[in-house]
């Protein structure tokens, strides 16, 4: 015991920490000691402070969130713009005529628009549809019925064009997978490839280029949504994010746009205190990418499986076994408010899907409408739609994303703290090491001639 207290005394002695030394002064005074005792609990405590401080502002408040103004020399790319076919009467009826021959009953043509345009509701299909479904009303599964109706590329446009000059429109407008079917999508990370590739036109703007406006012509009625690239067409995008358009009709819709510029470093700090995901990290199974719209389409997929041990038709990446037939489809009616709204947490008493795991996603950009306009083109030769969207003008501002507090400078403030109040350094913990453990090692085996193979020695064995 003698020897552990020699080696404690002999630590405080040459010890890097401030003060510890004067508690085993023999020198001064015990009133000194219970002083220099008494300034050295203080100087830990506002230490332990300083550093809960530190790590509290670590991890809630590592990031600044501002505005940026000088605009001069940025590129923004134009959001990207996804077409849904919204109906197709002729198909419908040309495939009931296939399914049911020519004298078939009106309400099976609603059927299968209800089906084939699914939204949440399937009012004919569930009152229909009973028990002899596999007589009386659909052989098909629902995949196969939507594959026969919903036009195809060619079939939905005629026509477009980027500042005035001609593109092949099936070529960049790709498809992709979303809770309301197959639509085509210009600049969305989600479109798949068309024969091996994925081509991306350009639709940059800066100004050089001025403001950017594609046109379009469309052959079927449809909704067109203008988003981010990393966000998709869902059952609750905001309807100012779309545009529904028919026949003999011309829309002009301009739009303004925010993007948001993240600082590098920000991919060291985590997602919680970011408070966003990138688009590659994904935590989903429905969309290869993350987005706020792609988790919420997620959270209604988890629900609906819990609630009614299936998912609807049309959800992205499901297998078909997973697919709700009449009787599944019945359980989404009867909970339409509670699988498709998206409710926050806080809604007491409110019915709808909670996502309290959905962030938003780093790189989401703020679209805002500044006019729509619409006019009748009856005397036009074809039943097209003539959509044109424009940005009107380039943006003057966007948002910054900025680290305030990153891993380094938690270490730098940790490091000043403990430097300041009570002298510690690195080199103070390895002091602790080598005292304790490292010299009382060596001063043993120097003064054992012959110790025992394969025994340890450590600080007990002299204390005792």
């Amino acid at each position: 015991m003698g020897r552990c207290n020699d080696i404690i005394k002999e630590y405080m002695k040459n010890s890097s920490l401030h003060g510890v030394k004067f508690l085993i002064d023999e020198e001064i005074s015990f009133f000194e000691r219970v002083f220099w005792l008494f300034a050295i609990i203080l100087s830990w405590i506002g230490s332990a402070f300083l550093i809960m401080s530190a790590l509290d502002a670590f991890h809630n408040n590592a990031i600044s969130f501002v505005v940026e103004s000088s605009y001069r020399d940025w590129t923004t790319n134009f959001p990207s713009v996804v077409v849904c076919e919204s109906k197709n009467n002729d198909k419908i009826q040309e495939v009931a005529d296939k399914i049911w021959g020519p004298d078939h009953d009106f309400t099976l043509e609603e059927i299968l628009n209800e089906l084939t345009f699914f939204r949440g509701e399937s009012y004919h299909a569930i009152r229909e549809c009973g028990e002899d479904i596999e007589v009386d009303c659909i052989t098909l599964n629902f995949t196969d019925l939507v594959g026969m109706i919903r036009s195809s590329c060619d079939e939905v446009f005629s026509q477009c064009r980027w500042n005035s000059e001609s593109f092949d429109c099936c070529s960049y407008f790709l498809p992709v997978q979303t809770e309301v079917g197959v639509c085509y999508a210009l600049n969305s990370i989600h479109s798949e490839a068309r024969n091996g590739k994925r081509q991306r036109l350009d639709t940059f703007s800066n100004k050089y280029t001025g403001p950017g406006s594609l046109y379009m012509e469309l052959k079927t009625e449809s909704n067109i949504y203008t988003i981010g690239e990393e966000e998709v067409p869902n059952l609750v995008t905001p309807k100012s994010e779309i545009l529904t358009v028919g026949p003999y009709i011309s829309y002009t819709r301009t739009i303004s746009v925010k993007n948001i510029e993240n600082d590098p470093l920000t991919r060291d700090v985590s997602v919680e205190q970011r408070n966003c995901r990138y688009t590659d990290e994904n935590i989903l199974d429905v969309h290869n990418y993350y987005s706020f719209s792609a988790c919420s389409v997620q959270c209604r997929k988890d629900k609906q499986m819990r609630v009614c041990n299936c998912t609807n038709h049309l959800m992205p990446n499901v297998p078909v076994e997973q697919h709700c037939h009449v009787e599944g489809l019945r359980c989404l009616n009867d909970h339409y408010e509670d699988l498709s709204v998206v409710i926050a947490k806080w809604s007491v008493g409110k019915r709808g899907v909670v996502c309290t795991h959905c962030l938003p996603s780093c790189t989401e950009i703020d679209i805002g409408v500044v006019h729509d306009t619409r006019d009748n083109i009856y005397g036009h030769s074809s039943p097209l739609s003539m959509v044109t969207i424009g940005l009107a003008s380039l943006p003057t501002e966007r948002y910054k994303r900025n680290v305030i507090r990153g891993k380094l400078d938690l270490v730098v403030s940790i490091g000043g703290t403990a430097g300041l109040f009570v002298g510690a350094s690195l080199l103070s913990f390895v002091e602790i090491f080598y005292y304790f453990i490292v010299r009382p090692c060596y001063h043993h085996r120097k003064t054992t001639k012959a110790p025992p193979k394969k025994q340890h020695t450590t600080l007990f064995d002299y204390c005792n």
